[in-house]
C-alpha cells in the first residue's frame, strides 16, 4: 500500500511536469506570450519547486511523509483548478508558482518514503516507481492532443481532479512514523549537509533537470517552429520522450541489480549527450520522434537512479539530503529556463540554438559523474 501510494502520487507528477510544455502554445497564443515570458512563466515554477523541495526535507525527516504528500498535492489540486482562471501573465505566474511548490514536496515525499521502504534495492525500487513519472508525462499530452483537441482548460480540471483522489489514498494510507535516527536535528546537520559528495550530486541533479525538463516544457515549441503541426508535436513529446522514460525505467530496474548505480549515471549521461543534440537537428517528424524517445531512454534512470545513490550514501537524515539534492535540480530548471528563454528572445526560430543547453549540460555530467566515482571509491 506505501509503494502504491507513491506511484500514484508520482503518476501526477508526472502529469504536471508535462503540463506546461503541453498547454504552453495555447496559453502563448491566447495571451500573446513572448519565449521570454514563456521562461519567466517556467522560472516561476521551478522557483516554487525550489522552495519547496529545500524546506520539505526537514519537515518529512520530523513529521513523515504523510502530511507532506497531502499538502503538496491539495497545492497542486488548487493551482490546477485556478489557472484556467488567470487574468493574464501576472496570474499565470502566481499558479504557476504555487503548481511548483505543490510538485516540489510531493516528488521529495514520493521518493524518500520509496527510499525507506526499500534500503535493500533503492536504486531498482525508485527506477520502478518512477517509470510511472514517465507514464505520467505520457498522459497529459496525449490526452490533450488526441482526447480533449487540445483545450486545455478541460485538461487542467481533469488532471486536478486526479490529484484530489490522489490525496485521499494518502489520507486513508497508513504510513510509518518518521524513526527518531532519520530525524532532522540541526545540530547534527553539519554532517550531512557539509559533506562534498551531497554537493557533487547536487551539482550533478541541477545539469540532469536542466535537461529533462527542458525538453517538457520547450520541445513542443521547438517541433512547431521546425514546421511540425501542434497535434503532431505533442505526440511526439508523450509517445516519444515520455515512452522512452517510461521503458527505459524498466529495463534498467534488473541491471541496477547487477551494476553499480553510479555507472548506470554515466553510461545514460554519455548518451543524453549525442542523443540530445542530434534530437535538435532533424524537422521531420518520423526522424525527430525516434530521436526523442532514444533521449528518452537515454535519461530514463538518472533522476531515480541518483537519488537512490543519495539514499545509500546518507543514511541520517535521507529526507533532508533528498530534498537538498531535488532543490539542486529544480534550482536547474530556473536557470535553463531564464537561460533559454533569453537567447530565443522574441523569435520562436532561435529556439534551436537556445536549447543547445541541453547537450552542453549532458557533457558536464559526464565529467562530473567521473568525479563522484572517485569520490565514492
Amino acid at each position: 500500500m506505501l509503494v502504491f501510494a507513491a506511484i500514484v502520487a508520482i503518476f501526477v507528477y508526472g502529469m504536471i511536469a508535462a503540463m506546461l510544455g503541453t498547454i504552453l502554445p495555447d496559453l502563448s497564443d491566447r495571451f500573446r506570450l513572448t519565449p521570454k515570458q514563456n521562461g519567466a512563466i517556467a522560472f516561476a515554477q521551478a522557483l516554487g519547486l525550489i522552495i519547496a523541495s529545500v524546506g520539505v526535507g526537514p519537515l518529512l525527516d520530523n513529521e513523515g511523509m504523510k502530511i507532506g504528500l497531502i499538502l503538496g498535492l491539495a497545492f497542486i489540486a488548487i493551482a490546477l483548478y485556478a489557472l484556467p482562471r488567470s487574468p493574464g501573465f501576472r496570474g499565470i505566474l502566481a499558479v504557476l508558482f504555487l503548481l511548483g511548490v505543490g510538485g516540489g514536496i510531493v516528488v521529495t515525499g514520493a521518493n524518500a518514503l520509496v527510499s525507506g521502504v526499500s534500503e535493500a534495492h533503492r536504486g531498482t525500487a525508485l527506477n520502478l516507481v518512477n517509470l510511472f513519472f514517465g507514464l505520467g508525462g505520457l498522459a497529459t499530452p496525449f490526452l490533450s492532443a488526441n482526447l480533449f483537441q487540445r483545450n486545455w482548460v478541460r485538461l487542467c480540471y481533469t488532471v486536478a481532479s486526479l490529484t484530489v483522489v490522489t490525496l485521499m489514498i494518502q489520507a486513508v494510507t497508513q504510513m510509518p512514523s518518521p524513526a527518531i535516527a532519520a530525524h532532522f536535528v540541526l545540530a547534527d546537520a553539519y554532517p550531512v549537509l557539509g559533506r562534498p559528495l551531497l554537493f557533487m550530486l547536487g551539482l550533478f541533479l541541477f545539469l540532469y533537470v536542466s535537461c529533462e525538463v527542458g525538453v517538457w516544457n520547450w520541445l513542443p515549441r521547438h517541433l512547431i517552429a521546425q514546421g511540425i503541426p501542434e497535434s503532431r508535436a505533442l505526440n511526439i513529446l508523450s509517445l516519444g520522450f515520455a515512452l522512452g522514460l517510461l521503458i527505459g525505467r524498466v529495463g534498467v530496474s534488473p541491471i541496477l541489480i547487477r551494476v553499480q548505480p553510479i555507472l548506470v549515471t554515466l553510461v545514460a549521461s554519455a548518451a543524453m549527450a549525442v542523443t540530445t543534440f542530434l534530437m535538435l537537428r532533424s524537422a521531420k517528424p518520423a526522424v525527430a520522434f525516434a530521436l526523442v524517445f532514444i533521449a528518452g531512454l537515454s535519461m530514463a534512470p538518472v533522476f531515480p537512479t541518483t537519488l537512490a545513490i543519495v539514499g545509500d550514501s546518507f543514511p541520517r537524515m535521507t529526507g533532508t539530503a533528498i530534498g537538498f539534492v531535488v532543490t539542486c535540480g529544480w534550482i536547474g530548471l530556473a536557470v535553463s529556463s531564464r537561460i533559454i528563454g533569453a537567447i530565443a528572445g522574441g523569435d520562436p526560430l532561435r529556439l534551436k540554438k537556445a536549447l543547445l543547453v541541453i547537450p552542453v549540460s549532458a557533457v558536464l555530467m559526464v565529467g562530473l559523474n567521473l568525479g563522484i566515482i572517485s569520490v565514492l571509491r
